[in-house]
């Protein structure tokens, strides 16, 4: 017998991000905590989808995306990471990025299945698993090290029920960006174990000091086994408009477009033309000059945190950062989160959000993707903590 509705609830409830960006709203402060992500959306993505809202694309789309959606898609992703997908067959374009995990867990996961997630992890992915009744197994990230996994830990969390590795690259929270090597320590780890591996790569090109991001398909052997799910929220500033992806052999592919036919029928039609235009039009120097701003924002943000006496782990990539707190008042990480908010009017996530078991207590999580004028009174806020 599964889950009842009141357990079912239980396990998927309103995430601490979402819980202290209610509260900064009711405070009137400045929302670093959710990645919303306020910057500029390219004009010619918002061209492309008010002329097909105004030529009448308003009816349902294929249930995998439009055609010249894929299609570009396909070339982008082939262009970047060397992966060559099928746009008929082996893309599905969803309600974003955690539409297109929610499908894939559906279609490829069963009732207590386990699926190995690194933490600190980001809510979502434990939630969307527990909300399809698999089973998610933590191994920790060593922040001393740069965030290192060790083997042996991953090896200790095996077990026969054992279907699933799940990696986030450039890593949300913590701005880690697994390298060649991590993942091909992590594939020759899948393969031995026969697993799937489910990759969130929705931050692809917010990479900074000359590091690259690595898609996990890209290395032998694991383009049959890689879900690979990313999407256009971040990378064009558009999270509220629902645009993401799974790239993966046909063979899953199938069965992730049915689950999401059943659950959204498709993708808002003239969005996906919004983003088809963007992604046809602007060239590689837009995504390498994404990761030249950010940089500098990271850098801004990382200088005036440890000015204020928050010791930041500085990021590899994404757009978030985790910071030390352990000399503020309160003894859990949403009381010192409470207490930034209060003295400075920045909102933060409490660390623990990212914990299974009591961790993070003593970490809060801030967003810098901020137009630049945002992100610099917030620095000058945050000074009020030294």
């Amino acid at each position: 017998m599964g889950l009842n509705p009141g357990e079912r609830c239980a396990l998927v409830m309103q995430s601490d991000i979402r819980a202290m960006s209610i509260e900064c709203a009711r405070m009137g402060g400045i929302n670093l905590s959710q990645g919303i992500c306020d910057t500029p959306v390219p004009p010619v993505v918002l061209q492309g989808a008010a002329d097909a809202v105004m030529q009448g694309a308003n009816i349902y789309t294929h249930h995998t995306g439009i055609r010249e959606l894929r299609e570009v898609i396909a070339a982008k992703q082939q262009r970047f990471t060397g992966v060559a997908f099928d746009a008929e067959r082996e893309i599905v374009v969803s309600a974003g990025a955690t539409g297109a995990m929610y499908c894939a867990f559906q279609a490829l996961l069963n009732r207590g299945d386990e699926v190995i997630v690194f933490e600190p992890f980001y809510g979502y992915h434990v939630s969307t698993l527990r909300a399809v009744e698999a089973v998610p197994v933590f191994v920790p990230l060593d922040p001393a090290t740069g965030w290192s996994f060790r083997i042996d830990d991953l090896e200790a969390a095996v077990t026969l029920k054992t279907r699933a590795l799940l990696i986030n690259t450039p890593a949300n929270p913590s701005g880690k960006i697994f390298s060649r090597d991590e993942l091909a320590l992590l594939a020759e780890f899948a393969i031995r174990h026969d697993l799937f591996v489910f990759t969130d790569e929705m931050y692809e090109h917010f990479v900074f000091d000359g590091l690259l991001h690595v898609s996990m398909a890209s290395l032998p052997g694991m383009r049959e086994r890689t879900i690979t799910i990313s999407g256009l929220s971040k990378t064009f500033s558009i999270t509220g408009w629902r645009i993401g992806y799974a790239l993966c052999d046909a063979r899953w592919a199938a069965s992730i477009g049915y689950f999401n036919d059943l659950f959204y029928v498709c993708a808002a039609s003239p969005l996906q033309a919004g983003v088809t235009a963007g992604l046809r039009e602007l060239g590689d120097d837009y995504y390498f000059g994404l990761s030249a701003e950010y940089k500098a924002r990271r850098d801004l943000f990382c200088a005036a945190l440890k000015e204020a006496g928050l010791e930041p782990h500085v990021p590899q990539g994404a757009y978030y950062v985790l910071a030390e707190t352990a000399h503020l008042p309160g003894s859990t990480a949403r009381e010192k989160a409470m207490h930034i908010l209060r003295e400075t009017g920045v909102a933060s996530v409490p660390g623990s959000a990212f914990y299974h078991d009591g961790g993070g207590e003593n970490l809060v999580r801030f967003c810098f993707a901020k137009e630049e004028h945002i992100l610099a009174e917030a620095c000058h806020r945050l000074l009020k903590l030294r």
